[in-house]
């Protein structure tokens, strides 16, 4: 019976999508970053993280909007006209606001994109202001799964990813607090635990193979240790070798 409607919403939506990537030029792609080998992965989040940002618009909108409506009620109970010439701006300002955040909810979710490759890991999200952030998994201490009682309703949890020295980071405008320099934070995941183990699989991989570029001083202390009858003359020879490579690759 309501999908006339949901088809007529997911049509709106559909053309607000499109004027805001055009009008922010937000990219429509998740984004890429380099890889060793393999293709990268890209993960986005679980429809129920969408319900659960559904869930907290009716907890804040929906009380904001019956007070307007019980102080309209009790003008009409004494003022039959102004509560009639009241109507046109009280409509505007419940639904206004309403339409606002149910599209920037729709937005938020629509934006957020998760990024792995075989040496990092990238998150993107925002609109007005888009914030990237990028680990290496050189960098990366610990890997957890949180999610609480209300996450657990939705069938989400969060995967937090924590470093050392911090990741890199890639911000168009003010930083944001969920975004720091030493966390990254993939929200909204229902397959969290599955995700964390591929996640720590390439950590392992990463350091065993030596992918990441953040310790070019602990490479010259393998080179070093592996073979201590070298002289200095072949370590920076060695280095300079290393350092073509790279640039080559």
């Amino acid at each position: 019976m309501n999908r006339p409607v949901d088809a007529a919403a997911a049509w709106i939506y559909r053309g607000v999508w499109a004027s805001v990537v055009a009008l922010f030029r937000i990219p429509p792609d998740p984004p890429t970053l380099p890889a060793v080998s393999g293709p990268a992965r890209s993960i986005r989040p679980s429809p129920g993280f969408l319900r659960y940002l559904k869930f907290f618009f009716w907890l804040l909108f929906v009380p904001g909007d019956v007070l307007p409506l019980i102080a309209w009620g009790a003008i009409y109970t004494q003022n039959v006209t102004l509560a009639l010439a009241l109507i046109a701006p009280l409509v505007v300002i419940l639904i206004a606001p309403d339409v606002i955040a149910y599209v920037a909810i729709h937005l938020r979710y629509d934006t957020t994109w998760y990024v792995l490759t075989d040496r990092s890991l990238r998150i993107r999200r925002g609109i007005w202001v888009m914030h990237e952030t990028t680990i290496s998994f050189e960098n990366v201490q610990n890997v957890e799964v949180r999610q609480g009682p209300l996450q657990r309703y939705f069938g989400i949890a969060d995967v937090v990813v924590q470093t050392a020295g911090g990741g890199a980071r890639h911000s168009k405008g003010e930083s944001g607090a969920s975004l720091s320099a030493h966390i990254g934070i993939l929200q909204g995941l229902d397959d969290a635990h599955a995700v964390r183990t591929m996640i720590l699989d390439r950590v392992r991989r990463s350091r065993s193979t030596g992918l990441g570029d953040d310790h070019p001083h602990r490479e010259d202390a393998v080179l070093a240790s592996s073979a201590p009858a070298l002289t200095t003359t072949h370590v920076l020879a060695l280095r300079e070798i290393r350092d073509i490579a790279r640039r080559l690759s």
